[in-house]
């Protein structure tokens, strides 16, 4: 065995290594500036011109943080022109891509004072309030630009829900909702194509919603998806032309599920299953019949009632006019319910709002944070075979 071992000592190489990052960061940024110094005066240092448009005044401090870490560089002063630096903007106290990661992380769910503590560790000093609440103001005209676009093309199938918070309301703190729609386009890409608070949910909330879309240029929608909500179903009825309701499979079935006691809890979940693994919707129909039948048997006429009066609706998606192949997806507003969760995992850290816009912008970057990645480029349905099935059902 060797008596001496060499010892690796991983903390300080790191941070030698950062302070020859840094320094090589300033004096390059430093010659940099001089040379913009150089330029702008028509004339090197010392040198004697006759064509010099200003002389050199030293220099002034000034820090900068940046991915390096803070920085000191060294300004020059110009007599008979100002300095405009092209290299770092007047006034700006730290690299863009510095408060553009510091705003990554606020959207991506890290609250204002975490992102506060952040800066901190990262690059020693905190990002003041004032700024932070001047980049949102910018990612808040972006986001209400992008909430207003033009909808081009047709969307065959929205999937529609609302997401639950808390706000301040009148003087009280309330639960409201945003209600948020995914289309699917004619190619069968996803896209957010609404964000709007809707207040109760109600039917003059939905009502103003889908208005709101059709103004925009929402056309060509076949199927609306959702969950059973007061106002949606006479909505889509009557707003959007041609299209049809199909309520969401899975909440149905807790719904039923609710009204049975747990004794007969597996053959009644075994039992719908059954109904929905049907091909036809004449089949299904006629499946939940039977089912409410036996149900009526076990003395649990509470839960055939429900059965009988939802399964209309909820087997919209059987119809002929609607692929096979989509009908997997069609059938339940799970998309839409895992974009909620990623919503509310955002909204959980602030709690309460103190406005109504505050949570709309919030929800909005989450959405736009989350659908910007493959997420809109994938296709998420082959809508090769909608349009024969459309004419063969006319």
């Amino acid at each position: 065995m060797p008596k001496e071992i060499i010892q690796f000592d991983q903390a300080m190489f790191e941070s030698k290594l950062d302070r020859m990052v840094r320094e090589k960061v300033e004096q390059t940024i430093d010659l940099m500036l001089d040379a913009e110094a150089d330029e702008i005066a028509n004339a090197a240092r010392y040198e004697r011109s006759g064509d010099r448009k200003a002389f050199r005044a030293g220099h002034y401090d000034r820090h900068l943080t940046a991915k390096a870490g803070g920085l000191s560089l060294r300004i020059p002063k110009l007599k008979g022109e100002v300095f405009r630096s092209q290299v770092i903007e007047r006034y700006r106290r730290r690299e863009e891509s510095v408060e553009e990661a510091l705003m990554e992380m606020y959207m991506a769910g890290v609250s204002t004072r975490r992102v506060d503590d952040i800066s901190q560790l990262l690059w020693g000093e905190r990002m003041p309030p004032q700024t932070l609440s001047d980049k949102l103001k910018k990612v808040c005209e972006d986001i209400d630009e992008w909430r207003g676009r033009p909808l081009e093309g047709e969307y065959p199938y929205v999937f529609v829900d609302g997401v639950w918070h808390k706000r301040s309301w009148g003087g009280h703190v309330e639960n409201v909702s945003v209600l948020v729609a995914i289309g699917i386009n004619a190619d069968g890409h996803r896209e957010v194509i609404a964000v709007d608070e809707g207040m109760r949910e109600d039917s003059a909330s939905w009502e103003q919603f889908f208005r709101g879309m059709i103004e925009r240029g929402l056309s060509g929608v076949r199927l609306v998806v959702g969950d059973r909500c007061a106002g949606l179903v006479a909505t889509v009825n009557s707003m959007p032309p041609k299209a049809k309701y199909q309520r969401c499979m899975a909440h149905f079935m807790r719904n039923v599920l609710s009204k049975t006691p747990p004794s007969h809890r597996e053959w009644a979940s075994a039992a719908l299953k059954a109904v929905f693994a049907q091909e036809s919707r004449e089949a299904a129909l006629a499946k939940a019949e039977t089912v409410a039948a036996k149900m009526e048997t076990r003395r649990l006429k509470a839960a055939a009632n429900c059965l009988r009066e939802g399964i209309g609706e909820t087997t919209t998606y059987l119809l002929s006019e609607f692929p096979v192949n989509h009908r997997t997806k069609l059938r339940t507003n799970d998309m839409i319910e895992r974009l909620n969760r990623e919503i509310r995992r955002r909204t959980r850290v602030v709690g309460g709002f103190p406005d109504g816009n505050s949570a709309l912008m919030l929800v909005c970057a989450r959405i736009r944070y989350v659908t910007a990645n493959s997420w809109s480029d994938r296709r998420y349905m082959d809508m090769s075979r909608l349009d024969d099935n459309l004419q063969s059902a006319a």
